[in-house]
């Protein structure tokens, strides 16, 4: 057997084992969740199993990915994220805080190497060029030599995106894992196609595959574990971070994670709406649509289902079309979730 078919069984097997030793050795340690906090009428859970997701990654990646400078700098950023999730789960840090943390995460990824250089243009026709060049201007540095200024930008940007998506949509149990599995497998099956032919990119994607199944057995609902911000930011970085090694696919990454990230949009533009700061949640419980379907009857197992069939949708079928195909599957992708925020809206009856 070849590392891409194993590497992912023993991953899903050391997440396996790592969370059946965190439920007897968590609460001797006090590392418990908050159900009060939420509202919630369950007993606690042992928290945040997350940190256990990035301790698999970091046992496996060494092994995948070649020692060097953009590997390396991963593993920090990785690790500072990591650390920053684990202490606000703890205890809240301040909003600017978490905010200035996940900039320097982006900033140290790319500048160790992970950019997106440049994105292809779906409206080729009407704009009259086929590619959106982002390293045109450039900006020297002492020791990471020239750096491309808009490709850091959209990376930050991007990445900021994935990272915050996933973790704002982690209202219930086994929602991010469900999606971060099928992200991951997707972006691996991409990977092994022709038209990106990376093999050892593969092995990463199927790897955090691997990791993201073992943590769903126990996340699922009803939950064993709570994964926190730790587990979700992790998720959700990884995720960026793949979309940029295979090329910059973020149209298919966006597909993949369009239900997270159109919702993490609509929920931004209904809080500027109201004269509200973007990155400040509030005391309303129905500004997602996981919490909208929940207020409406669903109960969380048929939310997973509908937001994993629609992510599993366009994400597979994105693997089959141009880039064109793919900016008409977005429109169409967010015409659904505009369609599921109307129906799931709490002034509706």
């Amino acid at each position: 057997m070849t590392p891409l078919s194993t590497t992912p069984l023993l991953a899903f097997a050391v997440t396996l084992t790592l969370h059946l030793v965190a439920r007897r050795v968590f609460p001797r340690l006090g590392l418990l969740d908050f159900p009060n906090r939420y509202g919630l009428d369950r007993p606690q859970l042992p928290y945040p199993t997350g940190i256990i997701a990035v301790l698999v990654f970091f046992l496996f990646f060494p092994f995948l990915e070649p020692k060097s400078m953009q590997a390396t700098g991963l593993i920090i950023a990785t690790a500072l994220l990591a650390i920053a999730c684990s202490a606000d789960d703890r205890h809240p840090l301040p909003p600017l805080l978490r905010l200035s943390i996940h900039i320097l995460v982006a900033v140290i990824i790319f500048v160790s190497g992970t950019r997106i250089y440049s994105l292809t243009n779906p409206l080729e026709g009407l704009l009259g060029m086929s590619v959106l060049s982002l390293d045109r201007t450039t900006i020297l540095t002492p020791f990471f030599g020239p750096l491309p200024l808009l490709s850091g930008l959209f990376t930050v940007i991007w990445l900021g995106l994935t990272i915050n998506a996933l973790n704002w949509f982690d209202g219930i149990p086994g929602q991010v894992t469900t999606i971060s599995t099928l992200a991951f497998v997707t972006i691996g099956l991409l990977s092994l196609s022709m038209r990106v032919n990376q093999p050892g990119l593969a092995a990463i994607a199927f790897l955090l595959a691997g990791i993201a199944a073992g943590s769903l057995l126990f996340d699922f609902p009803p939950p064993k574990v709570v994964l926190g911000d730790s587990g979700a930011m992790f998720f959700g970085l990884m995720i960026g971070v793949l979309t940029i090694y295979s090329g910059g696919k973020v149209a298919t990454a966006f597909l993949a994670l369009g239900v997270p990230l159109i919702d993490l949009f609509l929920v931004i533009t209904r809080r500027m709406a109201k004269g509200r700061s973007p990155f400040r949640s509030d005391r309303d419980k129905n500004e997602h649509l996981h919490n909208r379907l929940l207020a409406k009857g669903w109960s969380p197992r048929q939310i997973i289902l509908l937001t994993a069939s629609i992510g599993l949708a366009f994400g597979v079928t994105a693997l089959f079309m141009d880039t064109f195909q793919k900016f008409v599957s977005a429109v169409l992708l967010f015409m659904v979730m505009v369609g599921l925020s109307f129906y799931s809206s709490p002034t509706r009856h």
